[in-house]
């Protein structure tokens, strides 16, 4: 690590922000319906599954995000502009709730099915630090960093990154463990985070390698 004169400790290598005391990894959106809606959804199952293991091997502490719809009657206009635009409708009387809280497209996918000593994350919005405690619950253990994999890079994954660091979070993205539905605004979204150097960037082997000796 390199030390500020004011003797603040700044990790230089992957290996350092990866210690399971000061980083949690984040699944997110790992849903039954988000995943039936990608192509390629498999693989990220097969990825962040490695991942996540590598995870609890290491007695790193584990986050899940899932997307949540609210009942019609709950949703404002912000909530049916996105149902309208995500679902093609031309009218909000048209939408449906795909994600409401006990569906089984709610649910994180069987392969990554959370554990009970480990957090899930119910969200309206894109963003997990957005209308969840993760931010708070990060600060009260302690946590500094996260990593992050699932689905899907352009919409959520993307400014859940950027957040991060606004909120004084290190970053870590597992690039070959993160989902797209289009290709060229992941693409956009992957060239974005680069050009900002804020968040540390590797894949699934790099992730696990900086865990292996823990």
């Amino acid at each position: 690590m390199i030390r500020s004169r004011e003797g603040i400790e700044i990790p230089t290598s992957l290996a350092e922000w990866c210690d399971p005391a000061r980083m949690a990894l984040v699944v997110y959106d790992m849903q039954v319906g988000i995943c039936r809606q990608v192509a390629g959804a498999a693989e990220i199952v097969e990825r962040t599954g490695i991942v996540l293991e590598a995870a609890r091997s290491a007695g790193m502490r584990v986050a899940f995000t899932r997307h949540l719809s609210l009942p019609l009657e709950w949703m404002g206009a912000t909530q049916l502009r996105t149902a309208m635009a995500w679902q093609r409708r031309d009218s909000p009387d048209a939408v449906e709730p795909w994600f409401l809280r006990d569906a089984e497209a709610t649910q994180i996918v069987p392969e990554l099915a959370p554990r009970a000593d480990e957090a899930v994350f119910d969200k309206l919005t894109m963003s997990a630090f957005d209308s969840t405690s993760l931010g708070f619950a990060l600060r009260d253990c302690g946590v500094r960093a996260i990593a992050i994999a699932g689905i899907a890079v352009e919409i959520g994954i993307e400014p859940t990154v950027r957040q991060a660091t606004d909120n004084g979070f290190a970053a870590v993205v597992i690039e070959d463990a993160c989902g797209f539905g289009n290709k060229e605004a992941r693409d956009r979204s992957m060239a974005t985070l680069r050009f900002l150097g804020e968040a540390v960037i590797t894949d699934v082997a790099g992730f696990c390698g900086a865990l292996g000796g823990r």
